[in-house]
C-alpha cells in the first residue's frame, strides 16, 4: 500500500476501534446501572432480565440507522455520514456520562437512558457497514478484503480495549465508588475519545467510488436506493444475510458471551480464564488478517469452507478441554480464537455483492436486521440453553459454521463478482 492507503487504513482502524469500545460499555457495566438506573424494589431476577434487554436494545436500533440514515451515503456521500456517526457517538456518550439517576429524577432517568442507548446503536448500525464500505472504496482493488480484515479487528481490539480499561477502573475503585461515580468515567472517557477522530477528518476526502457515480450518472437521475434494492439486490440480499448470520453469531459467542456462558457450567479460575480471553482476542485479530491476506475472488468460497470447519473441531476441542479441566485453556483459547478469525475475510464479499448506488444502503439495512436478530434474541437463547446442556455455545458455533460452509460452496460455484464501481440505473 502507498503512504497515503496506510495512513487512511489506520484512521478508520482508530475510529472503529474507539466506537466499539463506545458500543460496549454498557456490558460492561449492566449491573451497575440497572442498579442506578431502575427502581431498587424490583425483583433480582427481572432486573437481571432488564438489564440484558438494554444491552439488546443497541442491537434492536442498529436496523433503524441502517434504514433511516443509511440511505443518506448513497445519496448526499459517504463523508458526511460516517462524520455524522462519530458526532452523534461522542454526543450520547456524554449525555450518559451526566445523565442523573433513579432517585433524582425518578422514571425519566431510565427513559432517558434508553433513549440515548437506542441513538447510540442507530449510529453503530450505520458506522460498522460504511466503515468497510469506506475502506474498500479508497484502497485499489487488490488490497480490499486485507483492507476489511484490519477494520474488523480494530472492532476486536476495542473488546480488548474494553478488558483491559475495566479490569484497571473495577481494581482501583471500590464497589461502592463504582455504583456512586465511578460507572460515569467510561462514558466520559468515550465521548472525548470519539471527538478526537473528527480533528482529523477534514484530511480525508470523500469516496473516490461515488465522485465517479455522481459524474457518469445523467443529469435528471433522481436516487432512489431502497427501490434498487428490492428490484435488482434479491440474490444479494440473501447471501448477505446468510453470511451476517455466520460472522454475527461467531462474535456474539466468541468474542461477547463466552465468559458469562461458561461459568454456568464450568469451575475455572476466573483470572485465568479472563487472560485467556484476551489472549484469544489477540489471535483473533491475527486470524481476521490472514484470512484477509489469503482470501480472493477466484479461492474465497475454498477459504470459507475450510476456515468453518476447522473452527467447528476447535469450538468442541475447546469445550472439551473445559470439561477435562481446563490444563491447556490458553493453548485452546488462543487457537479458537484464531480459527474464529474467518469473520474476517467476509465484509469485502458485503462490499462486492452491492452496486455502488445503493452499497450503504443495501449493506446497512440487511446486515444490521441479522445482527438485529441475532445480537438482540441470541443471548437470551444461548443462555437459557447453556444453562440445560453446556455445550450449547459449541452447538450453536458449528451450527452457523455449517452455514458457512454451505455458502462457501455456493461461492466456490459462483462467477466473477461485478466491479466494485458498478451502477444500477
Amino acid at each position: 500500500m502507498s503512504t497515503q492507503d496506510k495512513n487512511m487504513v489506520a484512521f478508520t482502524c482508530t475510529c472503529s476501534a474507539v466506537l466499539f469500545f463506545d458500543f460496549l460499555i454498557y456490558l460492561y457495566l449492566a449491573d451497575i446501572i440497572s442498579t442506578t438506573m431502575f427502581s431498587a424494589n424490583m425483583d433480582k431476577q427481572f432486573s437481571g432480565v432488564q438489564s440484558l434487554g438494554l444491552f439488546a436494545a443497541g442491537y434492536l436500533a442498529r436496523p433503524l440507522g441502517g434504514l433511516f440514515f443509511g440511505r443518506y451515503g448513497d445519496i448526499v456521500g459517504r463523508r458526511p455520514v460516517f462524520i455524522a456517526t462519530l458526532m452523534v457517538t461522542a454526543g450520547t456518550m456524554f449525555a450518559m456520562a451526566l445523565i442523573p439517576s433513579y432517585a433524582e429524577w425518578g422514571v425519566a432517568a431510565p427513559l432517558l437512558f434508553i433513549v440515548l442507548r437506542l441513538i447510540q446503536g442507530m449510529a453503530f448500525g450505520v458506522y460498522v457497514p460504511l466503515s468497510w464500505i469506506f475502506i474498500s472504496e479508497h484502497l485499489p482493488r487488490q488490497y480490499l478484503t486485507v483492507g476489511c480484515s484490519y477494520i474488523t479487528a480494530s472492532f476486536i481490539l476495542g473488546v480488548l480495549f474494553c478488558n483491559a480499561f475495566f479490569s484497571w477502573l473495577t481494581n482501583t475503585l471500590s464497589p461502592g465508588e463504582m455504583l456512586a461515580y465511578g460507572w460515569r468515567f467510561p462514558f466520559m472517557l468515550a465521548a472525548l475519545i470519539s471527538c478526537l477522530p473528527l480533528l482529523g477528518w477534514r484530511y480525508i476526502k470523500e469516496s473516490p467510488y461515488f465522485l465517479q457515480m455522481q459524474k457518469t450518472l445523467p443529469a435528471d437521475y433522481k436516487p432512489r436506493p431502497l427501490k434498487l434494492l428490492v428490484t435488482h439486490c434479491r440474490q444479494a440480499i440473501f447471501v448477505t444475510m446468510m453470511l451476517t448470520l455466520v460472522i454475527s453469531s461467531i462474535t456474539l459467542v466468541v468474542v461477547l458471551l463466552m465468559p458469562e456462558l461458561t461459568a454456568l457450567n464450568f469451575s475455572v479460575d476466573n483470572d485465568l480464564f479472563n487472560f485467556s480471553h484476551s489472549l484469544g482476542l489477540v489471535f483473533m485479530m491475527i486470524g481476521c488478517v490472514f484470512y484477509g491476506v489469503i482470501s480472493n475472488n477466484n479461492n474465497f468460497g475454498q477459504i470459507l469452507i475450510i476456515g468453518c470447519a476447522f473452527l467447528i473441531l476447535q469450538v468442541f476441542a475447546f469445550f472439551y478441554q473445559l470439561q477435562a479441566g481446563g490444563d491447556y485453556l490458553l493453548i485452546m483459547y488462543a487457537l479458537l480464537g484464531f480459527a474464529a478469525g474467518i469473520i474476517g475475510m467476509v465484509p469485502a464479499v458485503f462490499v462486492k455483492m452491492f452496486s455502488t448506488n445503493v452499497r450503504v444502503s443495501g449493506l446497512s439495512i440487511v446486515y444490521n436486521v441479522m445482527y438485529a436478530f441475532v445480537g438482540g434474541v441470541m443471548p437470551f437463547v444461548i443462555s437459557y440453553l447453556t444453562s440445560i446442556i453446556s455445550f450449547s455455545p459449541a452447538l450453536y458455533t458449528a451450527f452457523v459454521s455449517i452455514i458457512g460452509i454451505i455458502m462457501g460452496l455456493y461461492f466456490y460455484n459462483l462467477p466473477e463478482f461485478k466491479g466494485i464501481d458498478h451502477v444500477l440505473r
